[in-house]
């Protein structure tokens, strides 16, 4: 096993407030890595603002220039010791990578609370497991007619662990500061048969799907007809140049480098300039699976059209009916290696939370199409004097405000 010491990963915080922290990966290279180290970047709720990249496929260099997405102070130790965790051969400060990268999937615990409903409780709750580096599986959300919420949340912990008497009683500390005077019950355990209730997830309805998944929008279609796309063969003698110039968005560069990786795409040198009037340009130097240039025309085209889905499209949000009640249904892709996107849930509470807008239930399950799994998050929500739900404008408001949060705009 080959060993790494922490100069793997160095984070240089920004000297002045606003700032961007500059992260320098430099360790072997592995297929996906950047699209694995984009991930954990943003799993801490941090920005990429520019990028400088180049393997040769045994070596990886990355640079990354960081900053928060919230005022929120970031754990830049723990974010060292994340990406460290996922550079190949390695040995952090916490934790052991072999170098096949294969190790022991983390368990999956169930954290379960019985308490006194209030607004913006889930977002809350949601905030304090983000910030303990818990990653949210599965969620089950009820309201009962009293006025209280069971809340039943399928977590892994990133730190693996939740097995020890200490992270159990740190988490549960802090859900109670949370929780005040509204909690009633914390518990926390390995799941069990619990589990598979939740994963039977109910199905959406045609009109709903439809609607969901068609890229039909007019705002989809104005989004994909601004970003342009230019393969250019004749630059480089061993790569194929790809540029990008799109809009502007939250987790752009993981949306690229999780989409080439799904396409067998390597990337050899890329830079991901800094915004300029809200546009964002990227040089990306390619080579497909056989180590060659993409010469085939129909590989071109087909690699543009997907990545200009993914780049104007990465996440769908609407407003259906589901019988008397109204649902906000969030659907994003599945990578192929079965991960969903971060902080999904926590942006959609939170754009709620600042809307006012109570939740009665919420669930996350996956659901799949013709060419792809989603991963679909429902949330039915309560009516308010402020956003009724049956007013086109209303609706329409609140879409426009999690879309927003979603995307960073």
């Amino acid at each position: 096993m080959g060993i790494l010491n922490d100069d793997a990963v160095l984070i240089e915080p920004g000297k002045n407030s606003g700032d961007p922290s500059i992260v320098t990966v430099n360790c072997p290279d592995e297929s996906g890595l950047g699209s694995t180290l984009c991930r954990i970047i943003l799993e801490f709720g941090l920005s990429i603002t520019r990028a400088d990249f180049s393997t040769d496929g045994r070596w990886c260099y990355i640079v990354f220039w960081v900053i928060p997405d919230s005022p929120a102070k970031v754990d830049l130790d723990s974010l060292k010791n994340r990406l460290l965790s996922a550079c190949p051969s390695c040995l952090g400060t916490f934790y052991f990578c072999l170098q096949s990268n294969v190790s022991k999937p983390p368990s999956l615990y169930l954290l379960k609370f019985f308490c006194r409903d209030r607004k913006g409780l889930l977002h809350d709750v949601t905030k304090v497991l983000t910030e303990l580096e818990f990653t949210i599986q599965r969620v089950k959300v009820m309201t009962t007619p009293d006025g209280r919420v069971l809340d039943m949340f399928f977590i892994t912990d990133a730190m693996d662990l939740l097995h020890t008497k200490q992270r159990q009683t740190e988490t549960c500390d802090h859900l109670t500061a949370v929780l005040g005077e509204h909690g009633v019950s914390c518990e926390l355990e390995l799941a069990g048969p619990e589990l598979e209730s939740v994963q039977r997830f109910s199905t959406l309805s045609p009109v709903a799907a439809d609607e969901l998944f068609g890229l039909d929008g007019s705002d989809v279609s104005s989004r994909a007809n601004k970003a342009v796309l230019t393969v250019d063969n004749q630059l480089s003698p061993a790569h194929t140049l790809l540029q990008i110039h799109c809009v502007d968005q939250k987790g752009l560069f993981y949306d690229i480098l999780r989409t080439s990786k799904d396409c067998d795409v390597h990337i050899a040198y890329g830079r991901f300039s800094s915004k300029v009037k809200g546009y964002r340009n990227l040089e990306l130097f390619v080579r497909g699976t056989d180590g060659k240039k993409i010469a085939d025309l129909e590989h071109q085209a087909n690699l543009c059209s997907r990545l200009k889905e993914e780049m104007s499209c990465p996440l769908r949000v609407i407003i259906v009916n589901r019988g008397p009640d109204s649902e906000l249904l969030v659907a994003n892709p599945v990578e192929l290696s079965g991960k969903g996107r971060p902080r999904v849930f926590y942006d959609v509470t939170l754009a709620l939370k600042s809307l006012g807008i109570c939740i009665f239930s919420a669930e996350i399950g996956r659901h799949s199409t013709l060419d792809r799994q989603w991963e679909v998050y429902r949330f039915l929500l309560d009516e308010s004097r402020e956003f009724p739900l049956a007013s086109l404008r209303a609706r329409n408001q609140i879409v426009d405000r999690v879309t927003k949060t979603l995307m960073g705009w």
